[in-house]
């Protein structure tokens, strides 16, 4: 699967000021949660498009690598939090919680948006940015 480009929801909110970024490395243990894993992540990329104060996201799966990679900006940590404490997105990590063979997650405040893919990666790779390695 292609990567899935920079979206913004319809009604983008204001970004006049600083903006909040998250990435995620996510990898699958068996290759054959990669299908329901797949559903699972295009459910979250539309709650997350409707979710107040989104800005913008991007999807990267690699099926036959069991990797997923996602990368979206916020207005603020607390629109970033409240969105991801909801249905689906809370439920479907619960549930995925035990098939993951690892996860990195990294958080970072931005000027703007988009965010490059190469300055999500960097940010990924150097681990004294990463505060969700699994």
């Amino acid at each position: 699967m292609p990567t899935l480009p920079w979206k913004a929801p319809k009604s983008p909110p204001p970004a006049d000021g600083p903006v909040t970024v998250m990435a995620s490395r996510l990898e699958l243990r068996r290759l054959s949660d990669v299908p329901s894993f797949l559903a699972a992540a295009l459910r979250i990329r539309r709650q997350m498009l409707a979710s107040p104060g989104v800005l913008g996201l991007s999807l990267i799966a690699q099926p036959l690598h069991r990797t997923f990679w996602t990368l979206s900006a916020w207005q603020d940590q607390d629109a970033m939090s409240a969105a991801v404490s909801r249905e689906p997105h809370l439920h479907l990590m619960k549930h995925f919680r035990p098939r993951m063979a690892g996860s990195s997650f990294v958080t970072w405040t931005a000027t703007g948006v988009p965010i490059t893919w190469d300055e999500a990666r960097r940010r990924l790779e150097k681990p004294d940015t990463v505060h969700g390695r699994q």
